[in-house]
């Protein structure tokens, strides 16, 4: 789970994490924040994600952080822009790239640094990415980047992890609400598995897909 094993799946190709379509549960939750339109939205390990435009065309500020620059150039791509380079010493030393009001900070998520605290944010796929034992850094790291009562969505993955290594991972409810810099509320809990292919063909018999509020405390 170091970094070459992100950059390794990129470069070959393997990204089945990345979604074809806006994920659900924003069309459904994202209004349950309450989240004024202008409002600047953070999104950890964005990857190339769809889910940055429909923020976007609502009419958010985005700021992704991405670790690998193939993701980035290809997020631009795909949406056939052409990104400007924004100051590179700023924040936490991650080159930034803009088009239209989508920004995406290449780099290593725990390095960035932003310019100013968001007061909204978005993770379908960075907690569940990581590993146990960083998962509590990842946790520690977004709080930093937030300001106080700061609030956003969350979307984990629960399955029997000892039928799969990850990612992603399995975070399951008692984990989340041992988070002691954020409190939350679950939103949503649906049975993903007949949606999930991948994980039916490694013999999981249950999977469930949960959305919580989280709020900075």
């Amino acid at each position: 789970m170091d970094k070459e094993f992100w950059h390794q799946r990129w470069r070959s190709g393997q990204i089945g994490f990345h979604g074809n379509q806006v994920h659900w549960s924003l069309e459904r939750h994202w209004p349950d924040l309450e989240v004024g339109h202008n409002e600047p939205v953070l999104v950890p390990l964005a990857g190339k994600s769809l889910d940055l435009h429909w923020l976007h065309q609502l009419g958010h500020p985005v700021h992704g952080v991405e670790l690998d620059p193939i993701a980035v150039r290809d997020f631009f791509a795909e949406w056939n822009r052409q990104p400007q380079l924004v100051d590179p010493g700023a924040p936490g030393g991650l080159p930034g790239y803009r088009a239209d009001d989508i920004l995406m900070w290449q780099g290593d998520f725990f390095a960035y640094r932003p310019a100013r605290r968001f007061r909204a944010f978005y993770d379908r796929a960075a907690l569940i990415a990581l590993p146990p034992a960083m998962r509590a850094a990842y946790i520690s790291h977004l709080r930093d980047c937030l300001e106080d009562r700061a609030c956003g969505l969350l979307v984990t993955l629960e399955y029997q992890q000892d039928q799969f290594d990850g990612p992603p991972f399995s975070v399951p409810l008692e984990e989340v609400s041992g988070f002691e810099a954020f409190d939350h509320e679950v939103l949503e809990r649906r049975d993903v598995l007949a949606e999930s292919p991948k994980f039916q063909n490694r013999g999981i018999q249950a999977l469930h897909e949960t959305v919580y509020r989280l709020q900075a405390v």
